[in-house]
């Protein structure tokens, strides 16, 4: 099958690479001028993975997009609504596209299925024939661990049930095994806000607070799963692998950018990669307001990082917290 990956990072050279390893015709597009796109198209390597003369590397966006019925985006989520916007100047009828990123709008607090719908329907409206075919793939796994052949599950999801049954056949194999998602709201918000459990961990780890995580695990995933139920979604998917079948890869591991933005914050000391939990955080406490929802370790993170409040403190804030029943 024709595919095309947008997005040259870490998430989408992977997915190029597993995609095109499972026997699928693919197209890797980075933008041009990005760091990232020069030295992979002059070397078919990155700081993690070689690529084979099967995968295309380019940055001719016309290119890619021509090229792919299956059009996986892997960008910054808080650039997702225009580039949506970009794509409305191609032929856009009888692809799916499928959004690979974790995250949510920081500007509205949206869902970035519901991000990618608006930008594209409000410009092209009557042009697309069919509905629009969006699906998104989420789930725990960290580049560096698939690379050596260590496997791992995945959901995909959709509003649209024959494009889960298109993808999800399609994308399997031995080293990922994909579920059918039955609770797009639930996998997009849980997916996202895991990130931000992320940041809250390693910044326990900066603390020097490392046995608390299990609470942490515990707790959050409760947190979640009421912001979840209040958004219209199944609250039971904060319990799945869209969230806390994450929290492995998330919360304790060195791959985990978002632990290590959590730690380097609470030392000080600069962190240059992305952390999408940092910008969903404010996503968050946008829903936090709108469904009125208490979510006090969401609440922490975000005082912490964008009110600049002490750790310290907070903490102590959450351990002071009325005394209450597990569940509720």
């Amino acid at each position: 099958m024709n595919i095309s990956v947008l997005g040259c990072g870490r998430w989408g050279g992977f997915i190029a690479w597993y995609l095109s390893s499972i026997g699928h015709r693919v197209f890797l597009w980075g933008k041009p001028g990005l760091p990232e796109i020069g030295p992979l198209m002059a070397t078919r390597s990155n700081e993690w993975l070689r690529f084979d003369d099967k995968v295309v590397i380019t940055d001719n966006l016309d290119d890619a997009i021509e090229h792919g019925s299956i059009i996986v985006i892997s960008i910054s989520s808080q650039n997702l609504r225009g580039f949506a916007k970009e794509l409305t100047a191609y032929d856009l009828n009888g692809k799916t596209f499928v959004l690979c990123m974790k995250g949510l709008e920081e500007v509205s607090g949206k869902r970035l299925t519901e991000v990618f719908t608006e930008s594209v329907s409000a410009e092209l409206q009557a042009e697309l024939q069919a509905e629009l075919k969006v699906a998104v793939w989420v789930g725990p796994g960290h580049v560096q661990d698939y690379i050596r052949g260590i496997p791992n599950c995945m959901v995909i999801d959709s509003l649209n049930g024959a494009v889960k049954d298109t993808l999800v056949p399609v994308f399997s194999s031995k080293l990922i095994r994909f579920y059918y998602g039955n609770d797009l709201i639930g996998n997009e918000i849980g997916a996202a806000s895991k990130n931000v459990i992320g940041i809250a961990a390693g910044m326990l780890d900066g603390l020097e607070y490392v046995s608390l995580k299990g609470a942490l695990m515990a707790r959050g995933a409760n947190e979640i799963s009421r912001l979840i139920k209040a958004a219209g979604g199944d609250p039971r998917s904060a319990f799945g692998l869209c969230h806390l079948g994450d929290y492995e890869a998330t919360l304790f591991s060195h791959h985990s950018q978002n632990r290590m933005f959590g730690e380097s914050y609470i030392k000080g000391q600069a962190y240059s990669r992305l952390a999408e939990g940092a910008s969903t955080v404010k996503a968050i406490m946008k829903m936090c307001e709108k469904y009125e929802v208490e979510l006090p370790i969401c609440q922490t993170v975000n005082s912490i990082i964008h009110e600049k409040m002490d750790a310290r403190d907070l903490l102590d804030n959450l351990f002071s917290r009325s005394i209450k029943s597990e569940f509720v």
